[in-house]
């Protein structure tokens, strides 16, 4: 009698604890996107910070890869890593809702909107594009920490930010308009052509290869974007290392590049070489480092 009143009272315990946990559960496939997406992101700028600032420099000055590494040479050591604080931020915070909005964004429109299912993913991959936007202002304090004309400007990150706001909100999102094209645009090509490329590759058997397709895919997008837009980054990079003054357009901005750099393409696309194994390796660790979290959380 004992036993079988202690086996009747232990369904309704399990039945409870199993109740008590589903709400945890569902928030964590919620969020998983968002984590796996901001994970990724810290991994990535950890590794490759010390090449996007000799890109950084190519970029801002149109100086050769081996001047650009004399530069960072002659800063020493210690400014190696100087303004990692701000792209560690704004990466794993935009890698976190250009991942996750993305896939919230898209479920939300399909239920919504009756329309081809690239249409949906297109709007929605422009839309975390725009949101990645409202975190500019760290995009833009990391301009002003690589450049070395403000080394003696700005002893750190909170320097830097204290610093642009006698100038009002509007310096802090200097650059946006190119910032604004390449997340919406990047997004579109970087969602849509992801699953058709993994398709090509030769069918994955084994987690590592897995894995390296992953990051085979990833590689080869954030290459091509890379170059892609390059230019808007050059113009992008001039526009924010400029402090107060008047806000120039993009055109005046890319024009003015332009003359500077004898109007040569080459010139215009100085360091692109850089910023295309950067980019190759970045997204490559970005994609493969997503894709494995989002099987193992």
């Amino acid at each position: 009698m004992v036993d079988s009143e202690a086996h009747e009272k232990r369904p309704p315990i399990l039945t409870s604890s199993k109740q008590d946990l589903s709400p945890h559960i569902a928030n964590v496939g919620e969020m998983k996107h968002y984590l796996c997406g901001c994970c990724a992101a810290f991994n990535n700028v950890a590794i490759t910070f010390p090449i996007q600032k000799v890109l950084f420099r190519q970029q801002l000055y149109g100086i050769k890869t081996r001047d650009a590494v004399l530069q960072l040479r002659r800063d020493g050591f210690r400014n190696l890593y100087r303004g990692i604080l701000p792209p560690l931020l704004q990466k794993t915070t935009t890698l976190a809702l250009m991942f996750g909005l993305y896939e919230d964004l898209s479920c939300l429109l399909r239920k919504h909107i009756s329309t081809p299912e690239f249409a949906t993913r297109s709007v929605a991959a422009v839309l975390a594009g725009t949101t990645e936007a409202i975190f500019t202002p760290l995009e833009r304090v990391q301009t002003l920490l690589q450049d070395h004309k403000h080394h003696d400007k700005f002893t750190n990150t909170y320097h830097a930010f204290k610093a642009l706001k006698c100038h009002g909100i509007r310096e802090y999102y200097r650059g946006l308009v190119p910032v604004l094209f390449r997340n919406g645009v990047s997004n579109v090509l970087f969602f849509g052509l992801r699953g058709p490329i993994k398709e090509h590759l030769p069918t994955a058997t084994t987690h590592s290869a897995h894995l390296v397709n992953d990051f085979i895919c990833g590689g080869l997008l954030g290459a091509m974007l890379g170059i892609l837009f390059f230019p808007v980054n050059v113009v992008k990079t001039r526009m924010q290392s400029q402090i107060g003054g008047e806000f120039q357009s993009f055109p005046k901005v890319f024009q003015k590049i332009w003359l500077e750099r004898d109007r040569k393409l080459t010139n215009l696309f100085r360091g692109a070489h850089l910023n295309y194994h950067r980019s190759l390796i970045s997204w490559g660790i970005i994609n493969a480092t997503y894709e494995f979290l989002l099987k193992i959380i």
